[in-house]
């Protein structure tokens, strides 16, 4: 997934010189990617496609009919090949589903339910060019069909297309009868955000909040519109209102988290991250958050089981791989073999992404750890001394790097010292190195647990105390993207 924010992960470490090249980082550069993991894993914990009911919508309507009751035909019948579909969907057997939904649609060719399932199974099967194809199919014979808008908007943005996005929210929104819809209006709030469209954002978040004054969602998106903006006790205060009507969303807790963060309280930050993650342990965003707030404080191991435990939940996340590899890389100085593993980590971002700086130059100096990397740390190194953003100090140690491990490879390898470290390879030693990682309780454990977090709204005088004026009341926050109708 490619990230949706603003400021995304690249941007972070772009200039960072020497620092970044070594892969060690400052606590405010690690706290900058907190935000943009946040922001990036909001959109890819949204809720997974869930496929729906026979005869939600049979044809193109201007109105979405209420379902009628099941139809008992004879074997072989459209309403019966899509419970038997159901059915498979619902045991686990995507394949055998797909084939009966194939038959529906060739039976019917206007059930766009089952159209819009077979969409559904094309994305659980990493088929999304097939996935984009069949909601499309819907959204031709009806543009407002909700489940097809909202999967495919979902889509659009996991890919960056904020544009596309906004223009199938609004022409789903231009249908009579939709003018109102408040899952794709919370879409719409939360696209334009994204795009770096806040006023307009805000704008449609006030719209869902006049006609739903207690939308979670609509906060949410507020909330973060308000972040966005620095007026952190604004934010505060929105997501304080979501929280009031819906107290099990780990999205607002993980929000309120991020806002914490910026207002420099880092055991209050930590609290509600891991609320987040106490609501819901699929949460990948929280795991995100407790990560890159793990390596902060150079608890790298800690940094790595939280990175491991999103990329779980989130395989497709190019952030938090990433960030793994910086979790492991900061782990080498004790065991060598992090160091390869790490190397392997970046690669895995560039596979994705073949010419980001950090994972080139990251692996180049990660694989330099341990012998069985010596050559591919070569090769990433002298890449890494051609690209643009590479300083000419940071060339001169890539070339005496290379150097030193290339006469390394033609001599035979020294028995293993009892404790290898970076420095002695000629890397400049890692500040922490002893506190991260190896035995002993995680960092972050120690860390005041604050879980004091306000359940009440603060007072207006808090906005007011910051020069902030009050802001609209608004649409869906922590981009957890709006929900999938249920089945």
């Amino acid at each position: 997934m490619k990230t949706t924010n603003s400021s995304d992960i690249s941007s972070q470490f772009k200039g960072m010189g020497t620092t970044q090249m070594n892969g060690f980082r400052t606590k405010r550069m690690l706290l900058a990617g907190a935000f943009a993991f946040a922001f990036t894993t909001a959109c890819a914990t949204g809720p997974r496609p869930t496929p729906v009911a026979m005869n939600a919508v049979e044809k193109p309507a201007a109105t979405v009919p209420t379902t009628p009751a099941p139809v008992v035909g004879e074997k072989g019948d459209a309403n019966n090949l899509f419970a038997e579909a159901l059915k498979a969907y619902e045991a686990g057997d995507l394949d055998a589903a797909r084939k009966g939904f194939e038959q529906v649609v060739a039976k019917e060719p206007k059930t766009l339910n089952a159209q819009f399932n077979l969409g559904v199974i094309a994305e659980k099967q990493g088929r999304p060019a097939d996935a984009r194809a069949a909601y499309e199919k819907v959204l031709f014979l009806d543009p407002a069909h909700t489940p097809s808008v909202m999967n495919l908007g979902l889509m659009h943005r996991h890919d960056g297309q904020f544009e596309e996005a906004i223009a199938l929210y609004t022409k789903a929104l231009q249908t009579p009868g939709h003018e109102h819809d408040e899952p794709v209006l919370n879409g719409l709030a939360a696209t334009y955000r994204l795009a770096g469209k806040l006023d307009e954002a805000e704008v449609t978040g006030r719209r869902v909040l006049a006609r739903s004054k207690d939308n979670p969602e609509a906060y949410k998106t507020l909330a973060l519109v308000a972040y966005d903006r620095g007026q952190y006790r604004l934010a505060e205060l929105l997501v304080v209102n979501a929280r009031k009507v819906a107290e099990k969303d780990p999205a607002i807790s993980n929000t309120l988290g991020m806002i914490y963060l910026k207002m420099d309280d880092r055991p209050r930050a930590l609290a509600q991250f891991q609320k987040a993650v106490s609501l819901d342990d699929n949460f990948a965003a929280a795991h995100l958050n407790l990560g890159a707030l793990a390596l902060s404080y150079r608890d790298y191991a800690g940094a790595e089981r939280a990175f491991a435990k999103a990329l779980a939940l989130d395989p497709e996340g190019v952030d938090g791989q990433l960030y793994l590899a910086y979790a492991l890389d900061g782990q080498k100085g004790l065991d060598p073999k992090k160091g390869v593993a790490a190397g392997e980590a970046f690669e895995k971002v560039l596979a994705r992404h073949s010419d980001q700086p950090e994972a080139v130059c990251g692996a180049g100096w990660a694989y330099a750890s341990d012998r069985a990397g010596f050559e591919k740390a070569i090769a990433f190194l002298d890449r890494c001394k051609e690209l643009g953003a590479t300083s000419a100090q940071d060339k001169q140690l890539i070339t005496a790097k290379v150097q030193g491990l290339q006469n390394m490879l033609k001599n035979p390898p020294a028995p293993a010292p009892a404790a290898a470290t970076a420095e002695a390879e000629g890397e400049p030693k890692k500040e922490g190195a002893a506190a991260t990682g190896g035995a002993g309780s995680s960092v972050m454990n120690q860390l005041p647990q604050d879980t004091s977090a306000p359940e009440q709204a603060p007072s207006e005088a808090t906005g007011e105390a910051t020069g902030e004026a009050p802001a609209a009341e608004g649409t869906q926050a922590t981009e957890a993207a709006p929900a999938a109708p249920a089945p």
